[in-house]
């Protein structure tokens, strides 16, 4: 098939050729070394599988590229078991309900790719025939649609396996959570990226130079797929079989910047632009800024937290202005030219003396709202709108202890506020 692309291609359909995420597929070193480890945890599941007939539902979590539904697909080859594909993207939970009943009825189902699905509903504890269900982009089912799938797992009709790029704690429900094991795949390394391109050169018999090889690896950023489409892509904007860094360069149009909005990864950057601010490190807040600037990050967010940082950790009020003139510059002027005004305010604040007396101030009297509730507010700062609330005593007063703490009577000596020096 000429239009099978390069990454489907290469993918392998063994475990002993499967390229990556050592911690989890791994062999036992000799027993004999003093560093020896146990086997990867998916080794060791298809083994004592083989033997047992168990084999557990599986959420992998990890970045594009990495080997999720490789692993999947090699998993089910490597048991025998009915496998079966899904991407929640285009498929309702109805799809999966329906291929539970009619492999209960002991029908054969065809999907919309044209697999095969006839496997037997499994009876009791064990997982004997009991087809595997992977279902990409996991996260993007809804409560609802995850609901249903909690019988099928619970009552071993199907082994499920879902891949996510998403932190599971926030994407996946938690009783369906604590019916899975949760298995974390990280990002290729550059020494497995090179054996998989090793791969995809022999497959498009081309060539690469040393230096096309390393910005190829680079720009890659750890995903096999953008690696294998990339060097398709630039094999066939070429007729020479020695692929330059012009060629890549060609192909890639530009590096690739991993940066869900709505990932983890979103949250580890953000993080890092603002503590790099608290800590006045204007360099790693400039690189942070652009990552999020350069990865399309909506202006109008990064300077809402900025207008936030402004007021909870520096010093000079002048602070929140700025912040609040960058915030109405990316209201009216957008993308590109807002990103020099999310520069200027970064500078500025990065560099500005810290203070945190304020917020950590009211965090702390927070704490007392929470920890002892509504407290009795003193009498003489009560409002006293009527008369009989005069006679009662309500404001009586006020004038005398005007210097004194008006604090509850509980609370009272307490300081929350301390200026920093």
């Amino acid at each position: 098939m000429q239009n099978v692309p390069l990454p489907e291609k290469i993918r392998p359909n063994k475990l002993s050729e499967f390229v990556g995420q050592e911690h989890l597929v791994g062999k036992n070193l000799p027993s004999h070394k003093a560093t020896a480890r146990q086997a990867g945890i998916i080794r060791l599941l298809i083994q004592n599988a083989k033997k047992t007939e168990f084999f557990p539902s599986l959420i992998f979590w990890g970045p594009p590229g990495s080997g999720k539904t490789t692993l999947a697909r090699i998993i089910a080859s490597e048991l025998k078991r009915e496998f079966y594909e899904f991407s929640a993207v285009n498929t309702s939970s109805k799809d999966i309900q329906k291929i539970v009943g009619e492999t209960k009825s002991g029908k054969t189902k065809v999907n919309s790719q044209g697999l095969p699905f006839k496997g037997q509903a499994l009876q009791g504890t064990t997982l004997k025939n009991s087809p595997i269900v992977f279902i990409d982009e996991i996260h993007r089912f809804n409560k609802a649609q995850q609901d249903k799938l909690l019988p099928h797992v619970e009552r071993g009709d199907i082994i499920l396996i879902g891949a996510t790029t998403e932190n599971p704690s926030f994407e996946v429900i938690g009783p369906l959570l604590s019916r899975t094991r949760v298995l974390v795949l990280k990002n290729l390394e550059t020494k497995e990226l090179k054996k998989i391109l090793g791969r995809g050169l022999k497959e498009l018999k081309v060539k690469i130079d040393i230096k096309a090889q390393k910005f190829l690896l680079e720009s890659s950023n750890g995903d096999a797929r953008v690696l294998l489409n990339v060097l398709e892509i630039a094999s066939n904007l070429t007729d020479s079989r020695q692929l330059t860094t012009n060629n890549i360069e060609d192909a890639l149009q530009r590096r690739q910047l991993t940066f869900d909005k709505q990932g983890e990864e979103f949250y580890n950057v953000i993080s890092a632009f603002i503590k790099s601010m608290r800590a006045s490190d204007v360099n790693a807040a400039l690189y942070y800024l652009a990552r999020m600037v350069e990865a399309g990050q909506d202006p109008l967010y990064i300077a809402r937290r900025m207008v936030v940082f402004a007021s909870e950790d520096v010093a000079s009020p002048t602070a929140l202005v700025v912040a609040n003139a960058v915030f109405q510059a990316c209201q009216q002027i957008g993308y590109p030219e807002c990103q020099e005004n999310l520069a200027a305010g970064v500078v500025y604040l990065a560099t500005a003396k810290k203070d945190r007396s304020a917020y950590n101030a009211y965090m702390s009297a927070l704490e007392d709202v929470r920890k002892f509730g509504n407290l009795p507010v003193p009498m003489q700062i009560r409002n006293a709108p009527t008369k009989l609330m005069k006679e009662l005593g309500y404001g009586k007063g006020y004038e005398k202890y005007a210097k004194k703490s008006l604090l509850p009577e509980k609370l009272k000596g307490k300081r929350y506020y301390t200026k920093e020096k």
